[in-house]
C-alpha cells in the first residue's frame, strides 16, 4: 500500500505531520505538499507557469517533497510521474478548520482528494474543527488516529468512481468522540463583509473579512454531527449535475432564445 499525503496549509503544518505519521502504520508514505498556505484555493491547476519541486524534511526528520504549486498540483505531479511508484490512496489534511457544507467548493484540502478521484485513485480529505482561541497550538494526534481508522476502511472497501470522502472531526480527545456518522452536506451560513481601505498612495484596496461562518445544525448533516461530537463522513461525487432540475429545464422554450 502506497499512500500519498498532501494538504493545503503547507509542508510545515502540524496537521500534515500528524496525518503522515498516522498513515505510516498502513503502508509506504510519500509526502508532497505545497511550500505555502493555499487555504480556500479551490480546485486550482497550474498551467501557465512552470512548477518547481524540491526535497525537504518534516519536523520529525522524515523525508518529504514540496512544490510551489497548489494542493491539486501536488496530486497531479505525483500521479503523472514525479513520484515513480504507483499510488494506491491519496489523503489530504489534516486541515485546521472544518470543511462543511459549501466549504467543499473552496477547500484546497477537499479538491486535492478530488484530483485523486479524477485520476481513478481513492481520495479522502480530513479536517479538524479546531478552536480559534488555541492560537495555533492545536492537538492533531486524536484526529490522526481517526484518519487512520477511516483509511483502513477505504483500503478494505474501496470507493466508487468519481467519489471522495470528506471527513470532519470535532476537536475532542479519543474517549470523547461519540462515534462515526455518515452525513450529507449541511447548510453553511457565511458572514462575509467587504472592507475597503486605502494604501499609502491613496489607492483603494479591498479585503473580504467578517466573522467565521456558522451553519444549520441538522442531525444528519456534517454541521450537526460534529457539533454533537460525532465524526462526520460525507461522500461527495464529482458529478454536479442537478438531475432533479433537468426535466423542467428541457421544458423551457429554447428555440425562442435564438
Amino acid at each position: 500500500m502506497h499512500i500519498l499525503v498532501t494538504n493545503d496549509d503547507g509542508i510545515n503544518h502540524p496537521g500534515l505531520l500528524a496525518l503522515a505519521q498516522a498513515m505510516r502504520a498502513l503502508g509506504e508514505v510519500t509526502v508532497l505538499a505545497p511550500d505555502r498556505n493555499w487555504s480556500a484555493s479551490g480546485h486550482v491547476k497550474t498551467m501557465h507557469r512552470p512548477l518547481r519541486a524540491r526535497e525537504t524534511k518534516l519536523a520529525d526528520g522524515t523525508p518529504a517533497m514540496t512544490t510551489d504549486g497548489a494542493p491539486s498540483d501536488c496530486v497531479a505531479l505525483a500521479i503523472l510521474g514525479l513520484v515513480k511508484k504507483k499510488i494506491d490512496l491519496v489523503v489530504s489534511g489534516i486541515n485546521p478548520h472544518a470543511n462543511l457544507g459549501h466549504d467543499v467548493t473552496y477547500s484546497g484540502t477537499v479538491t486535492a482528494a478530488m484530483e485523486a478521484s479524477i485520476a481513478g485513485i481513492p481520495g479522502v480529505a480530513f479536517s479538524l474543527e479546531t478552536l480559534h482561541e488555541n492560537g495555533g497550538k492545536d492537538d492533531f494526534a486524536p484526529a490522526g488516529r481517526i484518519a487512520q481508522q477511516v483509511a483502513v476502511q477505504v483500503i478494505e472497501h474501496g470507493l466508487p468512481e468519481n467519489t471522495v470522502l470528506n471527513v470532519n472531526i470535532p476537536y475532542l480527545q479519543d474517549d470523547e468522540f461519540k462515534g462515526f456518522r455518515v452525513t450529507r452536506q449541511g447548510l453553511r451560513i457565511y458572514n462575509d463583509e467587504l472592507v475597503q481601505r486605502a494604501d499609502p498612495h491613496g489607492t483603494p484596496y479591498y479585503w473580504i473579512g467578517g466573522e467565521p461562518p456558522s451553519g444549520v445544525a441538522e442531525e444528519d448533516t456534517d454541521i450537526g454531527s460534529i457539533l454533537d461530537g460525532y465524526i462526520s463522513i460525507t461522500p461527495l461525487q464529482l458529478d454536479l449535475t442537478a438531475r432533479a432540475f433537468m426535466r423542467e429545464l428541457r421544458s423551457w422554450e429554447w428555440e425562442k432564445a435564438s
